[in-house]
């Protein structure tokens, strides 16, 4: 048997035998007119079951590429009855600079010259009516991160998501995310929890131990006094504003929206309301060295040294490319226990699209997942691949790689989701309107454990 084969899933053949006969047929290797070899040959080369080579086959039938005549054979058909299958697939569009997307997706169709990728840029708000896009026929796959994930669920769309084979070869904690009821709805394609990035040069300018593993936020306040310098540079940044920062506090304090009968909110004397006043409290102290920033922009202010650190995360770092900042990162500080918020991104396929584009759409997620796509990523981006021997390459390097890039892998027993808090897309999106308010000092705790508790009763905006 052959090993590179033996090592491959059932779908992994199948798509390789697809592909092959595909790809043949559209360089014009088999000829119209010509038969195609026998499907208990063909089960043989793959290494397949009869049944799996007459789903494929079925598939190319489908596409145009073959005609089957019975108790005969599988011939190709003339090459004006084949067709490009286009599919449009959905993302959004910091991805491109994340994960070098559209480099990736002109890599898939010069290895699929018979499907055409259209590019279809998407916001945060899109994914609430996933539904729609896939039922009008506007998307054929979509890359989603892990809350559009949850507001797809939450919103119904649940059936819209092809099930999916769960890829061994993944990170487990990822497919976990983005699985519903025992089925895998995305397949994961990047991650990222977030983390301390820091200015070398500054610390080493004041004589300051770099941050490790041990530092807790105290800590952090205390060096962050030490490296700011007056109408220079701050300490310390931190986007408390964004939906993807501030709950990393709220899950390190180990605390969870606690809820009464009939569901809603109960925050008045909780730990919770503890919790969030801690924050509150840590904002405070860090009053003249964080403020609420737009996206992006903490990265750039280290580039430029006007900030020693910052909260960001592996996504966020591709901003520093091609900066000169002798950077590097450490685990985000804490309050005891080591914990940090995980930000993931995944790929979805239209269960209701038609069987072509379906299949063209699976063969994009099996390429954008598989290792060369993985491994491009890895080298050309800071973005962490899904596909675990991509993730942990080592290498020459094509880019400059902060000396502890890969802190991740020791850390990842304390990535959590923000799910852990105990609330949904929809919930975690009005506590960020709510919780801005309150942190900028704007609302008392009563005020705002009466306007949560009365939203969360269907009572509020």
């Amino acid at each position: 048997m052959n090993a590179s084969k033996s090592r491959k899933s059932p779908r992994e053949r199948l798509n390789a035998m697809v592909g092959r006969l595909r790809d043949e047929i559209a360089a014009g290797q088999r000829r119209a007119g010509e038969f195609l070899p026998s499907e208990k040959a063909l089960a043989e080369q793959f290494e397949l079951s009869n049944q799996s080579v007459r789903k494929g086959l079925d598939i190319l039938v489908a596409e145009g590429c073959i005609e089957k005549i019975p108790r005969v054979g599988n011939k190709v058909v003339a090459p004006e009855r084949s067709s490009v299958t286009t599919i449009k697939f959905g993302f959004h569009s910091s991805v491109i600079g994340e994960a070098s997307l559209l480099q990736l997706i002109d890599m898939f169709q010069e290895a699929n010259p018979h499907i055409r990728v259209q590019p279809v840029p998407m916001t945060s708000s899109s994914f609430h009516y996933i539904g729609q896009y896939f039922g009008g026929g506007l998307l054929d796959a979509v890359m989603m991160n892990y809350t559009d994930f949850r507001d797809c669920l939450e919103s119904g769309g649940r059936d819209w998501l092809e099930p999916l084979p769960r890829n061994p070869e993944l990170y487990s904690f990822l497919s976990d995310a983005f699985a519903s009821d025992g089925l895998q709805l995305l397949q994961p394609f990047i991650f990222s929890p977030l983390l301390l990035a820091y200015n070398r040069a500054h610390f080493a300018e004041k004589g300051v131990s770099e941050p490790d593993s041990s530092w807790t936020w105290r800590d952090l306040i205390r060096t962050a006094q030490r490296l700011a310098v007056p109408n220079e540079r701050v300490g310390f940044l931190f986007d408390l504003d964004s939906a993807n920062r501030w709950p990393l506090l709220l899950l390190q304090s180990e605390a969870t929206f606690e809820r009464r009968a009939d569901g809603s909110f109960r925050l008045d004397g909780t730990r919770m309301m503890e919790t969030l006043r801690t924050v509150r409290d840590i904002k405070r102290d860090l009053s003249l060295l964080s403020e609420g920033v737009p996206a992006g922009e903490p990265e750039r202010m280290l580039a430029k040294g006007k900030a020693s650190m910052i909260v960001t995360s592996f996504f966020y770092l591709n901003y520093l490319q091609n900066e000169s900042v002798p950077f590097d990162v450490a685990p985000v500080p804490h309050f005891g226990k080591p914990m940090s918020l995980l930000l993931a991104i995944g790929l979805a396929v239209n269960r209701q699209s038609n069987p072509k584009e379906k299949e063209a759409a699976a063969r994009l997620l099996d390429y954008l997942t598989a290792k060369q796509a993985q491994t491009f990523v890895r080298r050309q981006t800071y973005s962490l691949p899904a596909l675990r021997q991509a993730a942990e390459w080592v290498g020459e390097e094509t880019m400059y790689r902060p000396s502890r890039f890969s802190l991740f892998r020791e850390t990842i027993p304390g990535f959590r989701l923000f799910t852990e808090l105990g609330i949904g897309a929809e919930e975690l999106y009005r506590l960020n309107r709510e919780l801005k308010l309150y942190w900028a000092g704007l609302e008392s705790d009563r005020s705002l454990c009466a306007e949560i508790e009365s939203w969360s009763r269907g009572g509020g905006a």
